[in-house]
This record gives C-alpha cells, sequence and structure tokens, in this order.
C-alpha cells in the first residue's frame, strides 16, 4: 500500500473548492482548471454520455452547446468536496434557467484527477434524464448563449 500524501489532498482539494467558489460568483470555474488533454467521462444515456479526450473537445461538445440553452448560468451549490490520493470528488447541486423559461435543476457527482495542479481526467454522473430533457427541448441560441 502507498503512503498517502495528506498535503497533496489538501492542495487538490483546495483547488477545486475554490475553482467551484468561483464558478458560483460568475467568474471562472472548474473547467479552467482542465489539462488540454484531460479525458472526461459522462456516464449514463444522455445524448452526450461517452468520452471526450481533450479539454476543447468537451467544451465544444458538451459544455458551449449547455449553455447555449440557458437564459441564465448555471450556478453551483457544493454539498461537500472529498480528496483522496489524486482524486478529488465534488457532490453539489447546480440550477439556471432555460432560453423556454423552464428552470433547470440537477445534481451532479464529478470524480476528478488531478495532476500538477490541473485535471486531468474527469467521470461525471448525474440525473442524465433531466438533461436530456433540457437538451432535446431547448434549441440553443445562435449566438452561442452562455460563455464556456
Amino acid at each position: 500500500m502507498t503512503e498517502r500524501n495528506l498535503a497533496q489532498e489538501d492542495t487538490h482539494k483546495q483547488a477545486v473548492q475554490a475553482a467551484f467558489d468561483d464558478w458560483a460568483a460568475g467568474r471562472g470555474g472548474p473547467f479552467d482548471l482542465l489539462a488540454d488533454e484531460a479525458r472526461w467521462t459522462i456516464v449514463g444515456n444522455s445524448p452526450v454520455s461517452r468520452t471526450y479526450e481533450s479539454r476543447q473537445e468537451f467544451l465544444d461538445t458538451v459544455i458551449g452547446p449547455f449553455n447555449a440553452r440557458l437564459s441564465e448560468p448555471l450556478v453551483p451549490t457544493v454539498r461537500a468536496v472529498y480528496a483522496d490520493g489524486d482524486w478529488v470528488i465534488a457532490l453539489f447541486d447546480a440550477s439556471g434557467s432555460a432560453h423556454d423559461g423552464v428552470p433547470y435543476r440537477n445534481t451532479y457527482t464529478w470524480y476528478l484527477r488531478l495532476a500538477d495542479g490541473a485535471i486531468v481526467e474527469a467521470i461525471a454522473f448525474f440525473d442524465t434524464l433531466e438533461f436530456t430533457d433540457l437538451w432535446n427541448r431547448v434549441t440553443p441560441a445562435v449566438d452561442g448563449g452562455l460563455a464556456g
């Protein structure tokens, strides 16, 4: 068994918590921590459930089109952040408003593996039914909607 590096775990946890705090305040967020070659996996059966092999692919395919469906930005409320080794787990609720006026609310758990201060791998769990309803119901804004 390898010895845990508690200082590193704490540093990773603090970085992720700070990124969520920034996101909630409307000034950045966890996606800013993504390494260029980060792998992001969305678990489940949504239209976007699969593994993305780079930061840009994930932002272009999921985050940009998702934000383009919102009239108000998604705002997270963190329930807990845990760290173990290179992994940080964030449990949070998030809500925003879609262009059709219907609120979007979901609960997420993200497993984030960090290296050198950057997220290099992510595995995301959330209510894919809620996500798919928004994705299929709302047409993305022509101007791209909110910043991703």
